[in-house]
């Protein structure tokens, strides 16, 4: 291609003086000679230095044209200035207009030659246009399926196969030529590859997620073919490449779960969800409906969301769906229907849960989490209700912020009304589920860094070393339903969420996996920036699940444990229920977060940390 360039930079010279001078047979002489082969030996370094041979001509990219047009525009200036030293020097004059014109033709030849290069190298290998070179990683049967799928359809043109097996290294399968991944950098590069597709669904995750994290760092776009099991099944295509989701970098090990436990929990029973339109609320109501309930009631304060999980639940049809549209502080409407349905199991996952938001609203967090799960757990004591099931928070743990002390509030409320029950019949089960952030959830950061990312950034973050738990909806549906059904009443469940998340390297991961690169602080490359804004009131540095963990045991589920909740102190819980409602009928705030700590401290081995208020919170 220098060869190329160095003629077409030649014929461009000649072509000016033609052009200026008005005659196609300029006279060449030694000056003019000397000007020309200086032009090339300058350009050619340019080119070099700006990437002009680093690409292949055939999956060449329309805006390269743009540096070419740099490239030549570098090259005329630093021959100008030759051009001028050799004036000085007395050693011949240039028409002013021969560099423009130098500079004009350059351009057109050095991109006309490559753009027509690639239009012939590309009319015989099928590749159209508006296809993008991509590559597939995995050797398998499906990546060769793929590969054949992919053909002719779409906009993605495969060049070949990435495997980790050093037995498939330059071998070709099914006329895909197999690479091995530590060709992927050169790869990307000498191809202008944006994006390479994942067909690895059968490798364990730990090896998935190694192969993920080592791909990301590319600055490529990462897509996967759906699991092989939904394939088989009819869901989806082999051809319906899908995003990566996060929490598939989360390196979390997945336990199937106890069919059992789901059958016994759900299956011909009446179940009522509260929160039902909510992220878990939903996740909850999607795998009830599967296992069949002979009722399911969605309780849910937002008519939106209570209609669309109404509507996606009917399409199903696989059991009767019915919607109730109220608050769970509104003690008239949950009794009349508990009582009208007869409901037998309740999930509870109504609650009011940002951070901020609720340290803003103090006497509104308090009404709904607090005030709402005692309006509801005491009419399902009073209507026979087998079965509670209270959605909790990490943040319930030593919490430093109103809405984890609502969450433990509830815990406690929950854990009474269970001790209550023993004395009298023994007959329901009230119990809480205890786990972190679930990933995609309302309010979370990964949605917020997916809008940032989409926007282009910056990805904000309060303080990049916080860290957080996080698992999927669909696994935290699933172990709440599980513990649910092996509670004997009062307990506590923690859901193992296996090893925090730096909040840092997940917006890091998230830019990654979006096909961008992590731009450095005061640099003014291209990718997206991370920029830290500080803590919000109420945050902690890291989240907990155990007060203890040495008081936790195991349970028939290697992911769900039971909290020891006999180091809970006795406590007169409906007078402090009554205090704190005397706070919010006088409407202070502080007299409130005083009442719901101060419990906290009293019942728990080590108490909470106390964050200070102020009358304008």
């Amino acid at each position: 291609m220098i060869m190329i360039d160095s003629m077409s930079l030649l014929l461009a010279i000649w072509g000016s003086y033609a052009v200026r001078l008005s005659d196609w047979s300029p006279t060449i002489t030694s000056e003019r000679l000397t000007l020309a082969i200086l032009a090339v030996v300058v350009a050619i370094p340019v080119f070099i230095r700006l990437g002009l041979y680093r690409s292949v001509i055939r999956y060449l990219p329309e805006a390269a044209i743009w540096t070419i047009i740099q490239a030549m525009m570098i090259a005329t200036m630093c021959w100008v200035i030759i051009i001028f030293l050799i004036e000085m020097a007395g050693q011949g004059v240039v028409p002013r207009s021969v560099p423009f014109l130098y500079f004009v033709l350059g351009s057109l030849l050095i991109g006309a030659t490559r753009f027509v290069a690639k239009w012939i190298l590309n009319a015989g290998t099928g590749m159209r246009r508006d296809e993008e070179p991509i590559f597939i990683y995995g050797a398998s049967a499906t990546a060769s399926q793929l590969a054949r799928a992919l053909r002719g359809h779409g906009n993605r043109f495969v060049m070949g196969l990435i495997d980790d097996e050093p037995a498939n290294h330059g071998r070709d399968v099914d006329g895909y030529r197999v690479f091995a991944p530590q060709d992927l950098p050169r790869l990307v590069e000498r191809y202008g590859i944006r994006e390479i597709v994942f067909s690895m669904s059968s490798i364990p995750t730990e090896a998935r997620q190694a192969v993920i994290a080592r791909v990301t760092g590319l600055g490529v776009k990462v897509r996967s073919i759906p699991d092989m099991s939904d394939i088989v099944d009819g869901r989806y295509l082999v051809n319906q490449i899908r995003e990566i989701e996060i929490d598939e970098l989360l390196g979390r090990s997945s336990v199937p779960p106890d069919k059992d436990l789901l059958a016994h929990a759900l299956t011909d029973k009446i179940v009522m969800v509260t929160g039902a339109g909510g992220s878990i609320g939903s996740g909850l109501c999607r795998l009830i409906a599967i296992w069949k309930p002979a009722k399911l009631v969605l309780f849910e304060a937002s008519e939106y969301a209570l209609y669309r999980i109404e509507q996606e639940l009917s399409r199903a049809g696989s059991s009767p769906i019915v919607p109730v549209l109220g608050s769970v502080t509104d003690e008239t409407l949950v009794r009349r229907t508990l009582r009208k349905h007869a409901v037998q199991v309740v999930y509870h996952a109504a609650a009011h849960k940002h951070v901020p938001l609720v340290e803003a609203n103090v006497l509104e967090g308090i009404r709904n989490n607090v005030f709402g799960t005692w309006a509801l757990a005491q009419a399902a004591a009073d209507e026979n209700v087998s079965s509670f099931v209270l959605i909790s928070s990490d943040k319930a743990v030593r919490p430093t912020n109103v809405m984890g002390a609502t969450k433990r509030w509830a815990e406690l409320i929950v854990r009474q009304l269970a001790l209550d029950d023993r004395l009298v019949t023994n007959d329901q089960a009230f119990c809480a589920v205890r786990f972190g952030n679930v990933v995609g959830s309302n309010g979370s950061v990964v949605p917020l860094f997916k809008e940032q990312i989409a926007k282009g950034g910056p990805v904000t973050v309060t303080d990049p070393d916080m860290t957080r738990y996080f698992m999927s909806i669909s696994e935290a549906a699933e172990l709440i339903v599980q513990a649910g059904a092996l509670s004997k009443g009062g307990d506590v469940f923690l859901l193992d969420m296996g090893e925090p998340v730096r909040i840092g390297d997940l917006a890091e991961n998230m830019i990654r996996l979006a096909g961008f690169k992590v731009k450095a602080p005061g640099q003014a490359d291209n990718g997206i920036a991370i920029e830290v804004i500080g803590k919000r009131p109420g945050e902690k540095q890291f989240e907990e699940l155990f007060y203890d963990r040495d008081h936790a045991k195991p349970t028939a589920h290697p992911k769900i444990m039971r909290a020891d909740a006999s180091t809970i102190a006795h406590k007169d819980l409906p007078s402090a229920i009554a205090a704190l409602k005397l706070s919010l009928f006088d409407e202070n705030e502080l007299s409130a977060r005083d009442t719901l700590f101060s419990l906290i401290a009293e019942c728990d081995p080590a108490g909470p940390e106390v964050p200070s208020a102020s009358p304008s919170e």
